[in-house]
């Protein structure tokens, strides 16, 4: 049984200053060619060929699933041989995006050699006698994606609703077509959701909160805070004010508290790291407590090391972990020390210089200078 294709011309904008082809602009942070194919491929289409140039040529194919079968091509001949012999083609002439409540227009179907045929005719990419689809809007310049953006925003809104989520504002959240939210979960105010982003079911994202292409497990919290390229697990609750940068890997029933950073690291469950902390490439434990002003000083200048915290180690407040370094499982780190040394399971690590009181000092040295 023969495959369902689709050819999609990757025109230029009308726009004389845009060279770029509008398609690969963005709605809702989504290139319009990843709208396009989504739409195509929940239609039933298995087969696209892309006309494109070879300057925008990966960029086109970036927009297409990994495993997709997609050419990506200007060559004539090719495009010939895609359509012929086949059945009904599907044909996006110029830039669309597709749109629940559009109606006939802009995009067609017809017979493969009927197309082959009419294409080694005509340079023309429009024909006639074709079937035309509904549900496209046609775009013609940036100002054409300003003005479909909040259509497009308010019906991703919807669809998210009726499948059982909750959004306290829909016209205060921005949610990219490819994110997927269970049921449950609550949208807050000021949400932007990006990318390949997974949200679990009963959380709660926002007030305030930027999530770019993450999984975010059941019942955690994003409160205020940007998270980029990670995973979240169960139970957790980051922010306010915490950034999540890409590679971290978070587990269950953890606090990534106020004014936290965390970069290409993995935090084990149950850890706690309340606030005013910086942890970058570092492998951390479960049940690990980071006390306030923690850092793990994971450059050089040169080079990133990685930092070892094993489990139920207790990290004292103002403490720098100089990379690379082990923090045994289970030891205290005392406050204020600065650890370049491994710290054997069990035990107490103090890097601090000794106390010294000078009696009397802070009233001399007022008398000196006439108070």
């Amino acid at each position: 049984m023969d495959q369902k294709r689709a050819v999609i011309f990757l025109t230029t904008s009308q726009d004389p200053e845009q060279k770029k082809p509008l398609m690969l602009s963005d709605i809702l942070f989504c290139p319009i060619l990843t709208w396009v194919a989504r739409k195509l491929k929940d239609d039933g289409v298995e087969r696209f060929f892309a006309v494109c140039g070879p300057e925008y040529a990966d960029e086109a194919r970036a927009c297409f699933p990994v495993d997709a079968d997609v050419t990506v091509s200007d060559q004539h001949p090719r495009l010939l041989d895609f359509v012929s012999g086949v059945g009904q083609v599907t044909v996006i002439p110029r830039p669309v995006v597709p749109a629940e409540r559009a109606g006939e227009g802009y995009v067609y179907s017809a017979k493969g050699f009927a197309l082959a045929e009419g294409w080694k005719k005509a340079a023309t990419i429009f024909l006639q006698d074709v079937d035309g689809e509904r549900g496209w809007i046609a775009l013609n310049s940036d100002a054409d994606i300003q003005d479909v953006e909040l259509h497009l925003r308010d019906e991703i809104v919807r669809r998210h609703i009726a499948n059982g989520v909750r959004i306290l504002d829909p016209g205060a959240v921005y949610i990219d077509p490819r994110v997927k939210i269970g049921r449950g979960t609550m949208v807050l105010p000021g949400t932007i959701l990006r990318g390949g982003t997974d949200i679990g079911r009963d959380c709660v994202i926002g007030p305030n909160a930027m999530v770019s292409s993450c999984i975010v497990g059941d019942e955690t919290e994003v409160n205020a805070s940007q998270i980029n390229e990670s995973s979240i697990g169960r139970r957790t609750h980051v922010g306010p004010y915490a950034y999540v940068r890409p590679g971290s890997h978070i587990g269950d029933d953890i606090k990534v508290g106020d004014f936290v950073e965390v970069k290409n690291s993995t935090i084990g469950d149950g850890t706690k790291i309340s606030h005013l902390t910086y942890v970058g490439d570092s492998d951390v434990g479960k049940k690990v407590n980071f006390g306030c002003g923690t850092v793990t000083t994971n450059y050089d200048g040169f080079h990133k090391y990685r930092c070892t915290i094993e489990d139920e180690s207790f990290i004292g407040c103002n403490t720098n972990l100089v990379a690379p370094v082990t923090v045994g499982k289970g030891s205290y780190i005392a406050a204020g020390a600065t650890i370049t040394k491994d710290v054997p399971e069990d035990a107490l690590a103090v890097a601090r210089v000794k106390q010294e009181n000078k009696d009397g000092w802070a009233a001399r040295r007022r008398k000196m200078n006439g108070k």
